[in-house]
């Protein structure tokens, strides 16, 4: 979860690793620091809280230099200390940022310890620095040095390292976790991420697991978990700069939230081009792998896992197939049953969850390689492990609270469910067009619910001194409650739970009282008069009500109960709709609140550690 950014250059990279680290501060920001090596000798500069204060730091110490990295920090092991930020240094030597979780960090603590080694901070990735610098000390070079290192580590890294006795060298590694090479003129670089180097270059080498590499002015060579040199291929990034700027927006988040009629249509328009709900959408071996699924079995995360839940409602209704949906960190350590004609479909905003990977490993050792990933950066790692993929085009997602990469998974995974339909014979011709048609018309319909941000933004004044809610849903949308709910508190703080509306007499309903805000999701479909009885039920009980509803029902504001209106119902796609007012309800509550709404204290955008 942490972002690592490095280079070595003809110039002065100082300037570009402070940017970079501003561009990955996403991936955490409890700490920041970047090493250089100048003059025969490494020189580092850390500091807790956001790179912007490490960077004050920089500037005051006027460190400049052709070689260096840079880290912001998500602590894992170690408390959010300046002895705990990266980069970490051994023997005055040589510098090390990592990315990942060291298993074996404790073992290999004591035998460096036996050696001779002093430890400055609990991280696991000191650890990485010392053996890296004690087999250099057999005589071997940087990049032997490292590939020794990497074979005696049990866990997940990416990493990069500096030597001030190697100044034209950097060398990096990676396994389970992000970690790419940009390719300049006279100049290269690496980073968890392309956005960190995008000002830079556009051409890109995503390291494969295992890989090692060594950078230089020159050039770039690559290697293999057997150390054999390797070719890897070239990318040129499609991301835009002007896709990382704030632009007339306070947050990323306000930005992206209001960039999801785009999105969708970029989403949606990949679907027109590719014929409609045809199997080659999602690659070309896909007719071979869907043709007998039997099942479909949905692994996720956090708002991804909620995505899968409103999917599986799809799966079933369209596609007429059995469809589990489990959160993936759960589904990895479970005695599974495999089934070889069951699909298995993951998804992830980032294309490198960490749990989301290993679980399809999981699912891939007990002989299931029917494979799916929907993700929304191409070349990551889920896709290049999936024989299926389809791309949502939400575009870069830089705020922590995942926003138009849970709407255009939504697109995703109903056009999933529409295909498998087709290929099962449970949807027609003309199915198919009215499906497509309410497709085209989504953007619109989430433009229309983007227009009651100011309606939303007067309920958020009456959210932001409670300290807890309750989102409630019946159908599919009861995971948009879920996600409600996430959103939050992921951002304003305060507790907040999710349930299917009729579940709240079973318990919950314990927890109403005059302080305690109830939001009901509930559009005009056949379970609106079964959510109308469960207000009444909150309503008897003083609870206050918070109704997002369509413009075609037969809902009305009443005493207590306050009443929002979506754009008319919008039949099976409602979910994508109604996942937009509580999103700005997240939004303007934290901005009332006075959080930090894109970096939410203890989280982080790019989950890569168990």
């Amino acid at each position: 979860m942490c972002g690592i950014v490095g280079a070595i250059a003809q110039r002065d990279v100082v300037p570009l690793l402070v940017d970079g680290l501003k561009r990955l501060e996403y991936r955490g920001y409890d700490s920041a620091g970047i090493a250089v090596v100048v003059a025969d000798s490494v020189r580092r500069v850390r500091r807790t809280g956001r790179v912007a204060e490490m960077e004050a730091a920089a500037l005051a110490e006027g460190l400049g230099a052709n070689l260096g990295i840079g880290h912001t920090r998500w602590a894992t092991h170690g408390g959010v200390t300046e002895s705990n930020a990266h980069p970490h240094i051994s023997d005055g030597e040589l510098a090390l940022v990592h990315n990942g979780i060291i298993e074996n960090h404790e073992a290999q603590r004591e035998r460096l310890r036996a050696l001779g080694y002093a430890f400055e901070s609990q991280t696991d990735t000191e650890v990485v620095a010392h053996l890296i610098h004690h087999h250099r000390k057999q005589g071997v070079s940087l990049l032997a040095a490292l590939q020794a290192t990497v074979k005696e580590l049990h866990g997940a890294y990416a990493l990069a390292v500096i030597d001030k006795r190697d100044p034209a060298t950097l060398v990096t590694a990676r396994m389970g976790c992000p970690l790419l090479i940009g390719l300049g003129e006279g100049e290269n670089f690496v980073a968890s991420d392309v956005s960190a180097i995008v000002s830079a270059t556009r051409r890109v080498i995503f390291l494969e697991e295992g890989d090692t590499a060594e950078l230089t002015c020159d050039g770039v060579r690559v290697f293999d978990a057997s150390d054999a040199q390797v070719m890897r291929e070239v990318h040129v990034s499609e991301v835009s700069l002007a896709s990382l700027e704030l632009g007339p927006y306070r947050h990323f988040m306000q930005k992206e939230i209001h960039e999801q009629p785009r999105a969708i249509a970029d989403t949606v328009e990949g679907i027109l081009d590719a014929g409609g709900f045809d199997a080659a959408l999602f690659g070309k071996d896909a007719d071979a792998v869907l043709a007998d699924v039997a099942s479909v079995q949905i692994l996720a995360c956090g708002t991804s896992y909620y995505a899968g839940l409103t999917a599986r409602y799809w799966i079933e209704a369209i596609a007429g197939l059995p469809c589990a949906v489990d959160i993936a960190s759960e589904y990895r350590y479970r005695s599974v049953v495999g089934n070889p004609k069951q699909l298995v479909v993951t998804i992830s905003q980032s294309g490198e969850t960490l749990d989301t990977m290993e679980a399809l490993k999981y699912a891939k050792a007990q002989g299931q390689d029917k494979t799916l990933s929907i993700c929304n950066v191409p070349e990551s790692a889920l896709p290049r492990a999936s024989k299926l993929v389809l791309h949502t085009r939400a575009g870069a997602e830089i705020g922590v609270a995942s926003t138009k990469a849970f709407t255009t998974q939504l697109v995703a995974l109903f056009t999933l469910a529409v295909t498998l339909g087709k290929l099962r014979g449970r949807v027609d011709t003309a199915q198919q067009a009215d499906f497509l048609n309410a497709l085209r018309h989504l953007p619109g319909s989430v433009q229309h619910a983007l227009n009651l941000e100011p309606q939303v933004a007067l309920w958020a004044e009456k959210f932001a001194p409670r300290q807890h809610a309750l989102f409630l849903g019946r159908g599919t949308h009861y995971p948009i409650a879920l996600e409600g709910a996430l959103k939050l508190k992921e951002i304003s703080y305060i507790h907040a739970e999710g349930y299917p509306a009729g579940e709240l007499k079973h318990g919950p309903l314990a927890l109403v009282d005059t302080q305690m805000p109830v939001v009901v999701i509930a559009p005009n479909d056949a379970l609106l008069e079964k959510v109308k009885s469960n207000i009444q039920e909150v309503r008897a009980r003083g609870g206050e009500m918070f109704v997002f509803t369509d413009a075609d029902s037969s809902f009305s504001a009443s005493e207590g109960v306050h009443v929002i209106r979506t754009p008319r119902h919008v039949g099976i796609l409602s979910p994508i709709v109604h996942a937009i007012p509580v999103q700005l309800l997240a939004y303007h509550t934290a901005l009332a609140r006075g959080t930090d709404v894109d970096k939410p204290r203890n989280l982080a955008k790019s989950v890569t550690v168990e």
